[in-house]
C-alpha cells in the first residue's frame, strides 16, 4: 500500500495513528505530496479527483479517501474491533466524536489557507471569525465531553484519536490561541493521550512545516 503523506497534515497524522496502533505501518510505503490547496497535483487528483490528502493506494490500484475511510479500512484489515466498535451505541458515539474532531479540523484548517495563503487585501474577517467560532464551539463540546465521561483515560477510539490530533494542531498552529483556558478537562486528558506512543511519534514538527 502507499499513502500520500505530508508530515503536518493533521488528517495524515490521524491516518498514521491508526497505522501504528494496528501494526500496519510495515505495510505502507510513505509517498510525500504537499497537496496544495492552489496547484491542482496531477499524480493527486488521479487517485483522488478533490486533490485532497491523505490518499491510500491498495495493491491493486484502489484508492481509498478520505481519512475516515482510510482509518477504518486500516482497521478492519487488522482485524481491530476497537478503534471502530461494532454498530450499536458505542459505535455512534465514536463516529460522532470523529465528526466533531474533523469539523474542528476542517475549521482549523480552513481558516489558516485564509490566513496565510490568502493576500492580505483580500482576506475576509468575518469568515475568519465564524471559522474561529466553530473551534471554540468544538472545544466547548470537548470540554462537556470530558466532563460527562464520554472522553476518559480508558476509553480508546477513533473519535478520540480524532480529538487528540485536532488539539494537537491548534498546539501546532494556533498556539497564541491558548485553548486549554477555561477547558482543564480537555487539558487533562489530552495530556495524557498524546503521550500514547502512536502520538508521540506522530506529533508534527514546525521544521516539517
Amino acid at each position: 500500500m502507499k499513502l500520500l503523506h505530508a508530515p503536518t497534515s493533521p488528517f495524515v497524522r490521524k491516518v498514521m495513528v491508526v497505522a501504528l496502533e494496528t501494526g500496519l505501518t510495515e505495510r505502507i510505503e510513505i509517498v510525500f505530496n504537499a497537496a496544495s490547496p492552489l496547484q491542482r497535483d496531477p499524480a493527486l487528483t488521479a487517485l483522488n479527483p478533490l486533490g485532497k490528502i491523505p490518499a491510500l493506494v491498495l495493491d491493486d490500484g484502489t484508492a481509498l479517501y478520505d481519512s475516515a475511510v482510510i482509518c477504518e479500512y486500516l482497521a478492519n484489515l487488522a482485524g481491530d474491533t476497537t478503534l471502530f466498535p461494532a454498530p450499536g451505541p458505542a459505535r455512534w458515539q465514536a463516529l460522532t466524536l470523529q465528526a466533531l474532531g474533523d469539523g474542528l479540523l476542517d475549521a482549523a484548517v480552513g481558516n489558516r489557507y485564509e490566513s496565510v495563503m490568502r493576500p492580505a487585501e483580500l482576506r475576509w474577517p468575518d469568515w475568519s471569525q465564524a471559522q474561529m467560532a466553530k473551534i471554540a464551539g468544538g472545544l466547548d463540546a470537548i470540554e462537556q465531553a470530558a466532563h460527562t465521561g464520554v472522553i476518559g483515560p480508558t476509553l480508546h477510539h477513533i473519535g478520540l484519536i480524532t480529538l487528540g490530533c485536532a488539539l494537537g494542531y491548534l498546539d501546532f498552529r494556533y498556539a497564541e490561541m491558548g485553548w486549554r483556558e477555561g477547558r482543564p478537562a480537555t487539558a487533562e486528558w489530552f495530556a495524557a493521550f498524546e503521550e500514547r506512543p502512536a502520538m508521540a511519534a506522530t506529533r508534527p514538527h514546525e521544521r516539517a512545516a
